[in-house]
């Protein structure tokens, strides 16, 4: 029988998986340097819906712009994650990328495969940033 003082605290990249858990409505893109252009992955109104370690983006209508998997880092400054979406023209490709994340905010700055993981949150050529707002 375990006493309280001898459980284990989640590790840093644990409780960062269990904080993304939910719907997320991205606010702001930056790509190549350039910011909100037109986005293939995005749209007014659209839902990122994470669960487990899967990602979602789908239209107020259903559609789904993109979908596919990742793995947090907290360990690393900055926290990394690593994108592979599962459809799209990125489809199998595994993307570095770059966190912040708080109760209410999401942020991710990632690079092309084969690039390295960015470690500013200020896109160059190869790289999108996006902001995410919690909305459940």
């Amino acid at each position: 029988m375990s006493s309280p003082s001898t459980r284990t605290t989640p590790c840093p990249t644990e409780l960062d998986r269990q904080a993304l858990q939910g719907t997320w409505e991205q606010i702001a893109l930056e790509d190549s340097g350039i910011a909100n252009p037109p986005d293939e992955h995005s749209a007014p109104g659209a839902l990122t819906t994470i669960e487990g370690d899967q990602f979602r983006v789908m239209t107020l209508d259903g559609e789904v712009l993109l979908q596919g998997c990742f793995a947090l880092d907290a360990s690393t400054t900055p926290k990394s994650i690593t994108w592979i979406d599962a459809i799209g023209a990125d489809a199998g490709k595994r993307l570095p990328a770059s966190y912040t994340l708080d109760d209410e905010h999401f942020v991710f700055i990632a690079a092309d495969e084969g690039m390295p993981r960015p470690t500013h949150f200020s896109t160059t050529p190869g790289q999108t940033m996006r902001t995410f707002v919690r909305r459940s």
